[in-house]
């Protein structure tokens, strides 16, 4: 368990894993910030201190809420990725080299990066060999955009020493206005057998009300994202894809002091022998 939890403050702004403002759900006073997520998350999976120290170095940096965090379940192995955002792209002052300095003392990285490129964000995958066992990060995710695409899009790439892969194409719409181009896009996809793929397994009721729906096309699978959630539908969440219980009883031990956050949530799926299948389920807050 956290030994102190994190309390929001006055002057604490609110924001998606797009690093994009919201206004809070509720009077903040008292409640407590999504980072406390996440410091649970390093305590229940013995983590160790170091987790916590890289955290608190980036944010001293970089001030308060300007990382965001990721909680990934992969076969039952729980891992986490930071991602920051620099909607300036090549006047960016969080760059991924100035983000490597800061980890220096704990983590090494000799992924050369072009800083000339146009990227607008980039992630980390963070885990238990990288923090505990002093393991070189081998890779960076750069983030594109996709201009010409008639929604807001993306493009991962992953980088390391020895190549640069496209990983994956994400595409950004409304929840309540393009409902229409959600199914289509959604039905657009190699892996999904269509005479008896039914919308609702991974277009979940329960996500319904979520400010925007993210679908991804990825290398071997697909994707899908429900950005903006309350609470509750992220309780929904944590128990349908089975988080470890640590993690799920912390949230809803706090859940009146978390319901004036939203959150968002994703799945990476492929339809195999006539069923979805997910493969990784993830949650993300601000640090």
């Amino acid at each position: 368990m956290i030994k102190t939890l994190e309390v929001a403050e006055d002057g604490d702004t609110y924001h998606d894993y797009c690093l994009w403002e919201y206004a809070p759900l509720t009077a903040t006073v008292g409640k407590l910030r999504s980072s406390n997520l996440l410091l649970q998350s390093f305590a229940e999976q013995d983590l160790g201190p170091q987790a916590s120290a890289i955290m608190m170095a980036l944010r001293a940096e970089l001030g308060v809420g300007n990382v965001v965090w990721g909680i990934k379940q992969e076969a039952g192995r729980i891992s986490w990725e930071l991602y920051f955002y620099d909607y300036a792209r090549r006047e960016r002052t969080r760059s991924v080299t100035r983000i490597l300095h800061i980890l220096r003392p704990w983590i090494a990285c000799d992924v050369q990066i072009n800083e000339s490129c146009d990227y607008f964000m980039f992630s980390l995958d963070l885990n238990h060999a990288l923090v505990q066992h002093n393991k070189p990060m081998s890779e960076v995710q750069l983030y594109m955009g996709n201009v010409g695409s008639q929604v807001s899009s993306g493009i991962c790439y992953a980088v390391t020493r020895e190549a640069m892969t496209m990983k994956n194409f994400y595409f950004f719409f409304d929840a309540a206005t393009q409902g229409q181009e959600i199914f289509d896009k959604l039905c657009s996809s190699v892996y999904l057998d269509l005479s008896s793929f039914r919308p609702e397994t991974v277009l979940w009721p329960e996500m319904r009300g979520c400010r925007t729906i993210v679908l991804a096309n990825k290398r071997t699978h697909e994707g899908i994202y429900f950005s903006r959630i309350t609470i509750d539908q992220l309780l929904f969440f944590l128990k349908k894809m089975a988080f470890p219980t640590a993690q799920i009883a912390f949230a809803e031990q706090q859940r009146d002091r978390l319901d004036h956050l939203l959150f968002d949530v994703g799945i990476d799926y492929r339809m195999e022998a006539g069923e979805i299948n997910v493969l990784k389920s993830a949650y993300y807050g601000v640090f």
